[in-house]
């Protein structure tokens, strides 16, 4: 995760590769996960949905059907094994000795391993929330650049119509907020110039 310390993301990246080792060493299914499905937790539920105008809902519903057979026909990439489905610095605890751990395991599946790593690329790429050396920091540790793969479109656009339906989320219980989802839609949807779209602000 961009902006953790490097000793941090080494040890984490060592607890996810003895996960992944696990899952593929046990041939008695033992080790059981959900396949990942990503495209469904970008959907908006009914009561985030009123907040958007009628164009919009059916814009935001072809969308969803465009990124779902997108991602059913992602090209051929690193192995599938066990993803963490919300890798971002958020969900990076510090315990306190130099180490950190990942926390808030609800959505861990079997998927492509890029879609965790499309949660930094997005910080970097759609954001501009770290900084070139710091994005190539992560990439060298890591070893792989999910930027550089085929099918790195599909996860970003899936990971912003997540942040897009999130923002919808808080702004049905706090109208101060619903501006940012409406912001958010029209850079989506390319009304708001090309990326990285800094203006787009934390939610509360």
């Amino acid at each position: 995760m961009a902006g953790v310390a490097t000793p941090r993301v080494r040890h984490l990246r060592g607890r996810r590769r003895r996960a992944e080792d696990a899952a593929r060493s046990d041939p008695s299914g033992a080790f059981r996960a959900s396949s990942a499905g990503p495209v469904r937790t970008a959907r908006p539920a009914d009561r985030q949905a009123e907040m958007l105008t009628p164009e919009e809902r059916d814009w935001l519903r072809e969308r969803l059907e465009d990124l779902e057979r997108g991602y059913a026909e992602l090209p051929p990439g690193l192995p599938h094994c066990v993803v963490h489905g919300d890798a971002w610095v958020g969900n990076v605890l510090s315990i306190g000795d130099g180490r950190a751990v990942l926390a808030d395991f609800e959505r861990s599946a079997l998927g492509p391993p890029e879609w965790d790593l499309v949660s930094t690329a997005v910080k970097y790429d759609t954001l501009g929330g770290i900084s070139e050396a710091q994005y190539t920091e992560f990439v060298a540790i890591y070893g792989h650049d999910v930027m550089s793969w085929e099918g790195f479109p599909v996860l970003r656009d899936i990971r912003e119509l997540r942040m897009v339906t999130m923002a919808a989320q808080i702004g049905m219980e706090n109208p101060a907020t619903r501006g940012e989802a409406t912001s958010r839609l029209a850079a989506i949807r390319g009304e708001s110039g090309p990326r990285p779209w800094r203006y787009w602000r934390p939610l509360s």
